[in-house]
């Protein structure tokens, strides 16, 4: 864990308001579930993904005072505009792995401009061979990006751990990791606050016919659990190797952990709004009260 060098120090944090969005409260104000950028792998922007959006990963999880961002992609940017509307943020942000599509909205991340601001930022899928702080360095560096990390003036702090680990970023909130199924790895994600559970699975390849217990035992019971549906059963045999799951892999894992409710996410760029139609029709007959993530909604476990 290391501070970058040179931080500005930051303003005393305000608490931050509630929510609104499109002028309506949020249904609760201790623990809900934002969605900030819903696709995988690159960002399908266009007239055929308006309803679900086109952003890649970012979900935004409000527990109490405390914001927890997961995933940098490029949905990070309107999460930023909102973040500047709330004063002064302290949050921590939890990357699944370091892809490109899971980090590309961070240098666009106006939050992270502002020296009022104090990020801390976890990773679980680098040990031991190197740690968050230095891939984001390499990440914007020269020829890949024209100004470095050093251009942000929040402070950051920055949190290596290995998957597995329970961590306990703020009072009151534990968060649970497991290591899931990805080209280099990636970590999922169980946050338990106030009584309630919302787990973020995503970047995760299933073995047909042997469910990931990993995934089972870090979704368990879980009120809202967020999970990897690139692809379709039919589709998956072309993509094997490719780390992503299905959305029947999602509602076989949900009914055997008991779930209560499924979301599903992570599109593949191809499915337009119309696909992603049929399959919530499709997943919500199998399993009821089976969602399909997009842009803007506001869930509460």
């Amino acid at each position: 864990m290391a501070r970058r060098a040179g931080a500005q120090q930051r303003r005393t944090a305000r608490r931050p308001r509630v929510p609104r969005y499109g002028g309506a409260v949020a249904e609760r104000s201790d623990f809900n579930v934002r969605f900030w950028g819903v696709r995988g792998s690159i960002a399908a922007p266009g007239p055929a993904t308006v309803k679900y959006g086109g952003n890649t990963s970012c979900v935004e999880m409000r527990c109490g005072a405390h914001l927890l961002i997961f995933d940098a992609g490029s949905g990070i940017r309107a999460l930023g505009n909102d973040l500047e509307t709330r004063g002064a943020t302290d949050a921590d942000m939890f990357l699944s792995h370091t892809h490109y599509d899971h980090l590309q909205g961070l240098p666009f991340f106006c939050s992270a401009f502002d020296a009022g601001n104090h990020f801390h930022v976890w990773a679980g899928h680098l040990q031991p061979e190197r740690t968050i702080e230095s891939v984001l360095r390499a990440f914007m560096t020269d020829p890949l990006f024209p100004v470095p990390l050093d251009i942000f003036h929040a402070r950051l702090t920055f949190h290596d751990f290995r998957a597995g680990e329970v961590l306990v970023p703020r009072p009151g909130i534990t968060v649970r990791t497991a290591s899931l199924n990805h080209p280099n790895r990636a970590t999922g994600f169980r946050v338990e606050f106030a009584g309630k559970t919302a787990c973020y699975v995503t970047d995760t390849e299933h073995v047909p016919g042997a469910p990931d217990a990993a995934v089972l035992g870090l979704i368990d019971g879980a009120d809202l659990v967020i999970y990897d549906a690139t692809y379709t059963d039919q589709e998956f045999a072309r993509y094997k190797g490719w780390g992503h799951s299905t959305w029947e892999e999602g509602v076989r894992l949900a009914k055997a952990a008991r779930v209560k409710r499924l979301v599903l996410f992570h599109h593949d760029p191809s499915h337009d709004d119309i696909a992603l139609d049929a399959i919530g029709r499709a997943a919500a007959a199998a399993l009821p009260g089976t969602i399909v993530a997009r842009e803007g909604a506001i869930l509460v476990p």
